[in-house]
């Protein structure tokens, strides 16, 4: 008897920044084993997925800051009624493993941590411009321009700090959790943390929609709840 084999589903795929990379792979596998649906997702730095995006590469669905959803929605690049926020990430600052921690329980202690750095690096994202708007308002974004490394799109700050390249990092939480060689010391003061919401949204040329919005529902759902706060965010 001659049998004949079913064809395999094609993947939906997606890009997004790094900061949604683990979180993404955890809900895709989940997504997958309960629909049989496979979901390929291309993290890479924000503002290059941002400009992939704008550039017509063609992709299913798109998961960045919100701000830079607001952008590729203007632009026509995204269907405006999918847009789904999925989480709000705040930014943590840490240290290479075994030296000591600054204290950061207060704004002024930040500052003053800030200062005795000898080296700091934060994310290109949108939570590195509000730092750098801070460290302005702090009145000290001159003199400690020199102390500044950036690190280049798409690499984690962590894995600066663990290099022992850089004393002081700040990154959103869910990109240092899964760093090896650094302690997290804490998060931003509540006073001045900064808060990113990722969203997601289906491209305005997906041909999949009704597939694609089914992702975003189970993405969105209380069952990914748990997900997301084990990578260090809260559901949107």
């Amino acid at each position: 008897m001659q049998v004949t084999a079913t064809p395999s589903v094609a993947p939906l795929t997606g890009i997004s920044s790094m900061a949604t990379r683990q979180l993404l792979a955890e809900l895709t596998t989940a997504y997958a084993e309960r629909s049989g649906q496979t979901v390929l997702v291309e993290s890479v730095g924000g503002v290059d997925a941002a400009k992939r995006v704008q550039a017509g590469e063609v992709f299913d669905l798109v998961v960045l800051a919100s701000d830079a959803m607001a952008k590729l929605m203007a632009a026509g690049h995204l269907r405006a009624d999918s847009l789904t926020p999925l989480v709000h990430s705040g930014v943590a600052v840490a240290v290479r493993a075994g030296t000591p921690a600054p204290d950061i329980s207060s704004e002024d202690a930040l500052r003053q941590a800030v200062l005795a750095a000898p080296t700091l690096s934060y994310s290109t994202g949108p939570s590195g411009v509000a730092l750098a708007r801070l460290f302005e308002r702090w009145g000290i974004a001159e003199r400690i321009k020199d102390r500044i490394v950036t690190a280049p799109p798409g690499v984690p700050v962590g894995s600066l700090v663990a290099k022992g390249e850089v004393a002081l990092g700040f990154q959103q939480l869910s990109e240092l959790i899964h760093v090896q060689g650094i302690s997290i010391v804490g998060p931003l003061p509540s006073t001045i943390q900064i808060t990113t919401t990722f969203s997601a949204a289906m491209t305005s040329g997906c041909t999949r929609p009704a597939e694609v919005q089914a992702l975003l529902d189970f993405m969105a759902s209380p069952e990914a709840a748990e997900a997301k706060q084990r990578q260090g965010m809260e559901p949107a």
